[in-house]
């Protein structure tokens, strides 16, 4: 919590302790926040880029054709089957920062990533972590090496969970 009522929200200001993506005012020096561009179908389902099917990543049914894995360590983090493509556009903070996260005065590094396995239950995961409520937010993160953020959730939205495929492996 920031002074006078305001709460950090990805690195964004938040008047009155507010719901990420409701009444932001950007911060100097912090990337955008996350912002939702799912690319949606008529049915309503994410649209499947050819990068993500043509490799095998994705089965017919738009999941996960492979288990998702942690890239330093091996450990599962989902199953095949368990999660669906999509395509979101999330600010995820390097995997190497060097600043703590939530503080003020700290520039926040990392990367818009796009490409996520979503999961609806977070009992799905085979292997995860979360971090500490930073603004709002939770971080997904291997549970065994630690290593990470490999994905996002937004605590307002308790049945949404994303894993960035630029972060982890398939096998």
């Amino acid at each position: 919590m920031l002074g006078s009522g305001r709460t950090l929200c990805a690195g964004i200001s938040v008047r009155g302790g507010g719901k990420c993506g409701r009444d932001r005012k950007r911060k100097l020096a912090v990337p955008p926040p996350p912002m939702s561009m799912e690319q949606r179908s008529g049915d309503g389902e994410a649209d499947v880029a050819l990068g993500p099917r043509a490799t095998g990543l994705v089965n017919a049914a738009g999941r996960n054709g492979k288990a998702v894995v942690c890239e330093r360590c091996g450990s599962r983090v989902l199953s095949p089957g368990t999660a669906r493509y999509r395509r979101r556009e999330l600010f995820l903070p390097s995997m190497r920062q060097r600043v703590a996260l939530g503080t003020e005065e700290s520039s926040v590094q990392g990367d818009m990533l796009q490409e996520h396995w979503f999961v609806d239950d977070m009992y799905a995961f085979e292997n995860v972590g979360f971090t500490k409520n930073v603004n709002n937010i939770k971080y997904l993160v291997c549970a065994d090496c630690e290593i990470g953020p490999i994905g996002w959730h937004c605590l307002d939205d308790k049945k949404s969970f994303y894993v960035a495929l630029d972060r982890v492996q398939h096998e």
